[in-house]
Order: structure tokens, then C-alpha cells, then sequence
């Protein structure tokens, strides 16, 4: 797995080496360079002070001379360019005035040669040495290399540390979530960069606690919903086997019958109310033709129709597109014509149209049943909400299908009185 912890360190610490070795790469050359320069200076010096202070010496052959070319060497020439002076058997030629690096005997020298009153004075040591020294001296350049490394390399990883420690409360807080507690975190005391992902984290928490809860009041809702049509089920099956009057035993399996139809419908309600669930949990839209949608929902319903000496028919069906679910949109069109229909006395009429235009299209199914109270056109969406003293069998579930597979494709739902005196249900979808 990625660690911030770990790729946080590793690219700090490699930036703080790197840095290091660079400015201790430009720390040699130029310390290297200044050591150069001083130790020209100091052949300088040494011959000014020969010059100074003169040379008194046999034959400078002492020795220990041969032991002592790591040390600055001095030669000394008359103005007929005898050697007077010299400080080993075999030294550099003279050379000319001011700083030269020669080649003698296969080593770098550096020489530095002065002439003044007839006398030509030069003082040169070899490069080893040198470089012999300066590498003395380098390893305690390195030391404060070394030592900020450390240091700061400590400090980046504490850093790096208190600054991931909110990340470890918030995995901590995380850890401590149910679904029975399923608040929000709290930002207050969180650095900036992580309060929209905390904000994120919150705000799926709430849709998440909020489905919950949905889940568990529809699994209730449906549990008590199914309890009265099975223990009617189990009465009225009860009352059929005792039964020994033809004419009682008939009654009896016509209302089980009633009552199986009723916990079948019932079921029928919660399965297409799962199936809706699940494809807003997952929506795979396409280009739906509705309003040949509108007329396939419209013929399968024409028995139903019929066996109720119901007039049910399109009066108005025009081209209209939308992006959706053919699913979810059939149980939408069927659950709002089939209310309309259960509500509908016989002989009466149930009237479905579809127009379009303006971005949009415009589903209206108008009944001619009894209508619902203004005050309750808003209720009737709730799941298991059936009016008082209705006497039409249902779920409840219906209009609450319809306006979640209205609201899945974007669109709305309104309930108004209609003309003739029942309900007029329209719904409003976005055109494709």
C-alpha cells in the first residue's frame, strides 16, 4: 500500500541529502580554491622573508633534507643564476616571476619566484601535499553536513508525524462508526486540507444513516402492512375447513381468495419499490421512446379496464423522448394508471395524455373517482398512507412508486382536482 507517511519522508529527506551533497560539493571547490590561493600566499611570504632576512647555510645538504619535501622548498640564485641556496639536492629550475604550477620529476608543483637586487629567490611545494592536507581538513567540512541531516531529518519526521496525527483521529473516528452511530464527524479542530474530504466523508454518512433509516421504516411499514392480510389469510382458511355448509365454505375461500389477491398485490408493491431502489442506487439511462411506452401501459391495463366497465384511452399521445430506466418508467406509468382505475366507479372514464415541448415532457392521467382532499395530496406520496375510510383495497405504495421513479429521471409529480370532479395526476419529465 502507499504510505503519505512514508512517500512524505522519502522525498523530504532525499531533497534534504540532495541539497547537502550540492552545497557541500560548492563548499569544497570554493573552500578548495581559498586553500590554493593561501598557500601561494604563504610561498609568497616565505620569500619575502628570505629576501628579508638572508640565508646562512653551507651547502643545504643536511640530512634530513631528502625527508622534507612535503615542506616548502627554497632556492636561492646570484644575478649570474648560480644556485647560492637550496633547501634539497634537487629543486625546481628557477622559473619565472609570480605563482606557476610546473611539472618536475613527474609531480605538480607550485612555485613562486621573486627577483629583487641580483638575487632570484623561489619557495614551491608539490600538490600531494597539498591535497594531502585539504583532505585532512574535508572530513570536518563534512561534519556539518552530517550533523544537519540528523537534525533536520529528526525534525521532518516528527513534523511529518503531528502533521498525519489528524489522519489517524479521523481513521480512529471512522473505526468507532455503526450503523446505529452514524453522525458526523467533527472538523473543528482538522486541518484545512482534510475538512473537504471529512465534509465528503460526512455527507455520505448522512445519505447512508438516512437510507438506514428508510430501510428499516419500509422493512416495518411492510411487516405490519403484511400482517393483517396473513392473518386474514390464515382466519378465512381456518373458517373454510371447519366449515360443513356449502354455502359458508363458498363465502369463506371467496374472501382467502380476496385476501391472497390483496398479499399478492401487496408483495407485487414491495417488489417494484426494491426494483426502483436498486436502480437509483445504480441508474443505467438510455433513450426511451414514451410515448410508446405510454401506449404498450395503456393496452395491458384494457382488460382491467373493461372488467370495470371503464372508458380508458389516450387522448392525446405525442413523440417525446427521455433518458431512463423502461423498467422503472413502466412501474411509474402502471402504478398511476392503475390508482386511477382502482378509484374509479364503473361507468366512468380514465383519460391518459402526453405532450411535448418546452425541454420537457408532460404525462397527466384524470380519473372520474371520488378525488382526494387538497389536504392530503401530499400525504398520499408516503409510503403505506391510505385515506381514511377508503374502502378500496391497496398498499399505499403506489403514488410513493410513482413519485420515486419520477424523481429517479429528474421529473416531479402533482395531484390537482379535475374538471369532472375526480383526480388529475400529471407528471413532468425532462426531454431527452
Amino acid at each position: 500500500m502507499i504510505s503519505i507517511r512514508r512517500q512524505l519522508l522519502i522525498w523530504q529527506i532525499s531533497a534534504l541529502v540532495v541539497t547537502g551533497l550540492l552545497v557541500s560539493v560548492i563548499t569544497y571547490a570554493l573552500a578548495w580554491h581559498a586553500f590554493n590561493r593561501l598557500r601561494d600566499d604563504n610561498l609568497a611570504q616565505i620569500a619575502y622573508s628570505i629576501l628579508r632576512h638572508g640565508v646562512e647555510s653551507d651547502s643545504g645538504n643536511d640530512a634530513g633534507d631528502d625527508d622534507d619535501k612535503g615542506q616548502f622548498v627554497s632556492q636561492i640564485w646570484d644575478d649570474k643564476h648560480a644556485l647560492v641556496y637550496s633547501s634539497i639536492d634537487d629543486g625546481p629550475p628557477a622559473q619565472p616571476s609570480g605563482n606557476r604550477v610546473v611539472d618536475w620529476h613527474g609531480e605538480e608543483w607550485h612555485v613562486f619566484t621573486l627577483r629583487s637586487g641580483g638575487l632570484t629567490i623561489q619557495v614551491s611545494n608539490p600538490s600531494y601535499h597539498r591535497t594531502a592536507l585539504f583532505v585532512r581538513i574535508t572530513a570536518w567540512l563534512l561534519l556539518p553536513l552530517i550533523v544537519l541531516v540528523a537534525v533536520l531529518g529528526s525534525l521532518i519526521w516528527t513534523a511529518v508525524g503531528r502533521a498525519l496525527r489528524p489522519l489517524r483521529r479521523v481513521r480512529y473516528e471512522i473505526g468507532r462508526r455503526d450503523f446505529a452511530t452514524l453522525h458526523a464527524l467533527d472538523t473543528r479542530r482538522l486541518p484545512e486540507e482534510i475538512v473537504p474530504l471529512v465534509d465528503a466523508l460526512n455527507a455520505l454518512l448522512i445519505r447512508l444513516d438516512g437510507a438506514i433509516s428508510t430501510q428499516r421504516r419500509f422493512v416495518a411499514d411492510a411487516a405490519h402492512e403484511l400482517r393483517t392480510p396473513l392473518t386474514a389469510i390464515r382466519l378465512q382458511a381456518q373458517l373454510a375447513s371447519q366449515s360443513t355448509e356449502p354455502e359458508a365454505r363458498s363465502q369463506a375461500l371467496a374472501e382467502l381468495q380476496q385476501g391472497v389477491d390483496r398479499a399478492a398485490r401487496l408483495v407485487d408493491q414491495l417488489l417494484s419499490m426494491a426494483r426502483v431502489e436498486a436502480v437509483e442506487q445504480k441508474p443505467r439511462f438510455a433513450a426511451i421512446r414514451l410515448d410508446e411506452l405510454v401506449k404498450r401501459v395503456v393496452a395491458d391495463f384494457s382488460t382491467q379496464a373493461d372488467a370495470k366497465e371503464i372508458d380508458l384511452g389516450v387522448t392525446e399521445c405525442a413523440a417525446a423522448q427521455v433518458n431512463g430506466h423502461a423498467d422503472s418508467l413502466r412501474m411509474m406509468v402502471g402504478n398511476l394508471i392503475d390508482n386511477a382505475l382502482r378509484y374509479t366507479p364503473s361507468g366512468g372514464r380514465v383519460d391518459v395524455a402526453l405532450v411535448a415541448g418546452d425541454g420537457k415532457a408532460v404525462l397527466s392521467v384524470v380519473d372520474t373517482g371520488p378525488g382526494i382532499p387538497a389536504g392530503e395530496r401530499e400525504r398520499v406520496f408516503d409510503r403505506f398512507h391510505r385515506l381514511a375510510g377508503a374502502e378500496i383495497p391497496g398498499s399505499g405504495l403506489g403514488l410513493a412508486i410513482v413519485r420515486q421513479a419520477a424523481e429517479l429521471h429528474g421529473g416531479r409529480v402533482s395531484l390537482d382536482a379535475a374538471v369532472a370532479g375526480g383526480l388529475a395526476a400529471r407528471i413532468e419529465l425532462p426531454a431527452a
